[in-house]
C-alpha cells in the first residue's frame, strides 16, 4: 500500500503565485496587441501564467484570502486572477461581489472579462446564462461580452439584446454581431445606426462593415478622423475596406494636417499600395518615424526588419518612454515600443532589388494580395497587429466568418487554426 505524502500549503508560495500570475496578466495583456510578438511567444505567456493559476488551484481554498488581500488595491490583475479562482472553485457569492467590485471600479473591468475569455467554454456553463438574464445591466453586460469573446450567440438574434435599456448593453450586443458574423443580424445593425449614443452607432457601423455593408463603413469614418475612444479601431478598419483610390484620397485629406503625420503613416501601410514605399523610406530616415515607417514598410512588403537583417542599433540620444527621473516631466510611454529601427540604407538596397514584384495601385498585405490563405497563413505566423489586421481581412473577404480573436489564449488559438480549412 502506498501512503501518499499530504499536500503542504506554504503561504509565501501562494503568496507569489497571486503576484506573479496578476503581473503576468498585466504583461500578457500588452502583449496581444504588441508589434515584436507572435503567437508563440504569447503561448509561451500563456504557460506561465497558468502554472501560477494552477498553483492556486492546487492550493485550494488557502489561496482565496491572499486572492481577497491582493483586492485591497483593486487592479485588473488581481481581479482576473480572483475571477478565474472563483469560478474554477464555483464559488458564486465570490463571482458576484468580483462583479460589485468592477462594476464600482471601471478600470478593473478588463481583468473580470479577460478572466471569462480565459477559462475555456464548459467552466462557464451555469455561470453566463444568469447573467444575461440579470437585472443589473452591468451583469448582462459581461453576459453578452463573455458569449462574444467565445464566439457564442447570447441570443442577439431575437432582437431583445439590441433593444436593451442600457447603452452599454447595447453597445456590447451590437458589437457581438459583428465578432459571430451574425449576417441574418444586419437589419439589427441598421437600427442601431439610428440609435442616440454614440458608442451603439459606432459599433452597428462596425458590425455591418464586417458583414458587407459597404454604406455604413462610410460611417465610421468621422470617427477615423477625429479623437475618440473608437479613432483607431474605426481607422484601421475604414483602410482596410477601402479600394486603394479611395484610401488614397482619404489619406490625402489626412495629409492637410501635419499633427496628422503618424496617422498617414500608419494608414499608408494598411493601405498597402507599393507607390507609398519611397515617402516611407525618407520616413525611415527620420528616428522620429522611422520605427511607425519601417513597420508600414513591412505591412506592404512583407520584409521582416529583423529577421531579415533590415535593422539599426537605436540612436546614441533614444530613451524609449519614461525614465527613472522624477523631474522629468515625460511620463507618456513610447507609441512604438518593441518596433526595430529600420536602417534606411539598407531598406533602400532592399527596395531597390524587390521593388519590380510589386504592382502599383495594388492592396498589398504582407509581401502579397490580399487573399484568404494568404491570411491564414498571417494569422498563423504574423506578428500581432499583423494578425488583427489579418483576421478583420478574412471577415470583409466572406462576411458572415466569425472575426478571429487574436487575444484568446494561444492553446485556443492554436487549436481553432488547426481547424481551418
Amino acid at each position: 500500500m502506498v501512503t501518499r505524502r499530504p499536500i503542504v500549503i506554504i503561504r509565501d508560495v501562494i503568496r507569489q503565485h497571486v503576484e506573479e500570475a496578476g503581473y503576468l496578466y498585466a504583461l500578457r495583456s500588452a502583449l496581444t496587441s504588441a508589434p515584436h510578438v507572435k503567437l508563440e511567444r504569447l503561448g509561451d505567456f500563456d504557460s506561465r501564467l497558468s502554472a501560477h493559476l494552477d498553483g492556486l488551484s492546487a492550493a485550494g481554498e488557502d489561496g482565496w484570502p491572499l486572492c481577497e488581500a491582493s483586492l485591497e488595491a483593486p487592479s485588473p490583475g488581481a481581479v482576473f486572477t480572483a475571477t478565474v479562482r472563483a469560478i474554477e472553485a464555483r464559488q458564486m457569492d465570490r463571482l458576484h461581489r468580483l462583479l460589485a467590485l468592477s462594476e464600482a471600479v471601471g478600470e478593473t473591468r478588463a481583468g473580470l472579462l479577460s478572466a471569462f475569455c480565459w477559462l475555456s467554454g464548459s467552466l462557464l456553463q451555469g455561470i453566463v446564462a444568469p447573467l444575461l438574464s440579470s437585472s443589473v445591466q452591468f451583469r448582462r453586460w459581461v453576459g453578452i461580452a463573455a458569449c462574444g469573446m467565445h464566439r457564442v450567440d447570447p441570443g442577439v438574434l431575437t432582437g431583445r439584446k439590441i433593444a436593451d435599456p442600457s447603452n452599454e448593453v447595447r453597445a456590447r450586443a451590437l458589437r457581438t454581431v459583428g465578432e459571430l458574423g451574425l449576417t441574418d443580424a444586419v437589419t439589427l445593425c441598421a437600427s442601431g445606426l439610428a440609435d442616440s449614443d454614440p458608442g451603439c452607432r459606432f459599433w452597428a457601423a462596425w458590425s455591418a462593415t464586417l458583414l458587407g455593408d459597404a454604406g455604413a463603413a462610410r460611417s465610421i469614418t468621422s470617427a477615423a478622423t477625429a479623437d475618440g475612444p473608437h479613432r483607431n479601431r474605426a481607422f484601421r478598419l475604414v483602410m482596410q475596406v477601402m479600394n486603394t483610390s479611395a484610401a488614397h484620397a482619404f489619406l490625402t485629406s489626412v495629409a492637410d494636417n501635419p499633427a496628422q503625420l503618424r496617422w498617414l503613416i500608419q494608414g499608408s501601410g494598411i493601405a498597402g499600395d507599393p507607390t507609398y514605399v519611397p515617402w516611407l523610406i525618407r520616413h525611415i530616415a527620420d528616428d522620429k518615424t522611422a520605427r511607425l515607417a519601417g513597420e508600414a514598410f513591412s505591412l506592404i512588403t512583407g520584409a521582416d526588419l529583423a529577421l531579415g537583417g533590415l535593422e539599426r542599433e537605436p540612436p546614441e540620444s533614444f530613451e524609449s518612454g519614461p525614465n527613472d527621473d522624477p523631474d522629468d516631466p515625460n511620463v507618456d510611454t513610447d507609441p512604438d515600443d518593441g518596433l526595430p529601427w529600420p536602417d534606411p540604407e539598407r531598406i533602400k538596397g532592399w527596395w531597390s532589388e524587390k521593388s519590380s514584384r510589386f504592382q502599383p495601385g495594388t492592396r498589398y498585405f504582407m509581401g502579397a494580395p490580399v487573399t484568404r490563405e494568404h491570411c491564414i497563413d498571417v494569422l498563423k505566423n504574423g506578428y500581432q497587429r499583423q494578425r488583427i489586421l489579418a483576421a478583420h481581412y478574412l471577415c470583409l473577404l466572406e462576411p458572415g466568418t466569425p472575426l478571429f480573436n487574436t487575444s484568446a489564449p494561444a492553446w485556443r488559438q492554436q487549436r481553432l487554426l488547426a481547424e481551418i480549412r
